[in-house]
C-alpha cells in the first residue's frame, strides 16, 4: 500500500541511515561538518565510526566530495526540506518506521502505543506523496469505474492528497476531509491545486451528498472501532445511490509480504490489526450499505471494497 512502500533501500541501508540520523551524523553533515573528523567532533561519536559512516553515505549518494570536504546532495534534501511534503520523499518515514521496529520486542510484551518520532506526520505525508504513480492511477481508475457518472468526489483521511490530485486531473470536483493538523500541513499544496480542503473528523465528516467517497489506506493503523467508524462515516457522506470505495490490503487475499508488513506495522505502532474480507464486509453491512463487493486492484497487491448506498 502507498504508505507502506517505505523505500527501495535494503535493510542494511536503512540501518545505516537510521544510525546516522539518530547519532547526529546527518545533522552534522547538513550543518557545519564537512569531514569525517569534523563529524566525529560535532556528533560526539567514535572517529572510526564517523569515517566509515561518511564514506558509506558518499557511496550511497547522500553526500559528495567537493575539494577537501563533503557536501550533501539532492538525495539528502528529504532530511532537510519539511515545509513542502513533496520534497521529503520516502526515506525519512522509512527511518521513522525502522526506529519503531527496533522496539518491537517491547511493544509485543506491553502492547502499549509508542511515542511517535518528532517529524512523524510530515514524514508520513512525504512518503505517501511519493507513492508510485502507477499505484495511484490504478486505485483511482478502480474507483471511478464503480461510479462512472460521478462528478463530486470526497476523499476521507486524504493525507497528502496524492489520490485527490489524480481525481482532480481527471476533471472531478474533489473534497478532502482530514484532521486539522494534517490539513494545516497539506493546505499550501492542495489549495493551489484546486482541492477543496475541510478540517474535520474523517469518521464523522462534516460534508455530505457526494456521488463517490474514496478512502485509500483505509484500515492501516486503525483499530477495529475506528475502522468501522470510518466506513460508517463514508456512508453518511454519500448521496443516496452513491458509491464508497475503500482501498487496502485484505488479510487472506493479499500477498504474504503485504500481510507481513501489516502485521509488523500493527505490532510496532501498537494499533491496527490484520483485517480479512469478512471482517471488512461486516463493517460495510453494519453501516447500512445495500450492496457490496470486493475486487482486486489491477497491477497492485491491493483490494477495493466497493459499497453502494441504496436510493432512499
Amino acid at each position: 500500500m502507498p504508505t507502506r512502500d517505505r523505500s527501495h533501500a535494503s535493510v542494511e541501508s536503512l540501518a545505516l541511515l537510521w544510525a546516522a540520523r539518530e547519532s547526529g551524523v546527518i545533522d552534522a553533515l547538513t550543518s557545519t561538518a564537512g569531514t569525517a573528523d569534523a563529524v566525529a567532533d560535532v556528533a560526539d561519536i567514535d572517529p572510526r565510526a564517523a569515517s566509515i559512516t561518511v564514506e558509506a553515505l558518499a557511496t550511497m549518494g547522500f553526500i559528495k566530495r567537493v575539494g577537501d570536504e563533503y557536501e550533501i546532495t539532492n538525495r539528502a534534501l528529504g532530511f532537510l526540506a519539511k515545509r513542502d511534503v513533496r520534497s521529503i520523499g520516502r526515506l525519512p518515514h522509512a527511518l521513522d518506521i525502522f526506529s519503531l521496529y527496533t522496539d518491537l520486542p517491547e511493544r509485543m510484551a506491553t502492547g502499549e502505543v509508542p511515542a511517535l518520532p518528532e517529524e512523524w506526520r510530515r514524514n508520513r505525508l512525504g512518503a505517501e506523496d511519493a507513492t508510485d504513480e502507477s499505484v495511484v492511477r490504478a486505485c483511482v481508475t478502480a474507483a471511478v469505474r464503480e461510479s462512472p457518472d460521478t462528478t463530486r468526489v470526497l476523499e476521507l483521511a486524504g493525507g497528502s492528497g496524492v489520490f485527490a490530485r489524480e481525481f482532480l486531473a481527471r476533471g472531478y470536483d474533489v473534497t478532502v476531509v482530514d484532521d486539522p493538523k494534517t490539513v494545516d500541513v497539506v493546505r499550501p499544496l492542495l489549495s493551489r491545486a484546486g482541492v477543496n480542503l475541510v478540517a474535520g473528523d474523517p469518521t464523522d465528516p462534516p460534508v455530505t451528498k457526494f456521488d463517490l467517497v474514496f478512502v485509500g489506506d483505509a484500515f492501516e493503523g486503525r483499530d477495529a472501532d475506528e475502522a468501522s467508524s470510518l466506513v460508517a462515516g463514508a456512508y453518511e457522506a454519500l448521496a443516496p445511490g452513491g458509491t464508497a470505495v475503500f482501498v487496502d490490503t485484505l488479510h487472506g487475499r493479499c500477498s504474504t509480504d503485504a500481510t507481513t508488513r501489516r502485521a509488523v506495522d500493527s505490532l510496532a505502532l501498537g494499533r491496527g490489526d490484520l483485517y480479512d474480507e469478512a471482517t471488512v464486509l461486516s463493517w460495510v453491512e453494519s453501516a447500512g450499505f445495500g450492496r457490496e463487493t470486493v475486487r482486486d486492484v489491477p497491477g497492485t497487491d491491493l483490494q477495493a471494497v466497493v459499497a453502494e448506498r441504496a436510493v432512499d
